[in-house]
């Protein structure tokens, strides 16, 4: 565990470094940027079991050990999968991901839902590509009506948190195989 911690920052330090290098962030979307009230006093964590829209995201970090991490500095950007995300996956897939022996499967599926860095959705521009924690990149697709992170379009965007920002979307993206 200690190891994974070790690699995890190395890793999201690197990537940020990367990320604030490379950012392209300059389009607008007027229909996803709704903002929510800010929740400065509350993480990542705090927010996602706050909401009863991500009860089955908080199980997974939890059996993915990342909760502390995602409870830290920051700042983070989370594209979270709803439960109705998770349930669309096909039958017995989150139990097999939430058993011990699938962890690191599950820590790699997690951390492509995660960004370094504060992304807002006006920050996000169609044909853009971020790299995630995980280490592989994610493409985005956006236009005045929609935000598209591979095929999962963003529902709820822009809730804040003390260490970064969450935006809801309605499926489980999946790194590709290497």
């Amino acid at each position: 565990m200690k190891n994974l911690k070790f690699f995890f920052s190395a890793a999201l330090a690197l990537l940020m470094f990367s990320f604030n290098a490379n950012a392209q962030c300059n389009s607008s979307h007027k229909a996803t940027k709704t903002s929510y009230s800010d929740s400065n006093d509350k993480t990542i964590v705090d927010l996602a079991i706050g909401s009863h829209d991500l009860s089955t995201l908080v199980a997974a970090v939890k059996a993915a050990g990342l909760v502390e991490i995602l409870a830290g500095n920051g700042p983070f950007t989370v594209f979270a999968p709803t439960n109705e995300a998770f349930a669309a996956l096909p039958a017995g897939t989150v139990e097999s991901l939430l058993k011990p022996e699938n962890k690191d499967q599950l820590v790699a599926i997690l951390t492509y839902h995660v960004v370094p860095g504060r992304i807002e959705s006006t920050d996000l521009s169609d044909g853009q590509s971020v790299a995630t924690v995980q280490g592989q990149k994610i493409g985005v697709q956006a236009n005045d009506s929609s935000i598209l992170i591979n095929n999962a379009q963003v529902k709820k965007a822009n809730l804040r948190a003390s260490n970064g920002v969450v935006h809801l979307i309605d499926r489980v993206i999946l790194p590709p195989k290497s």
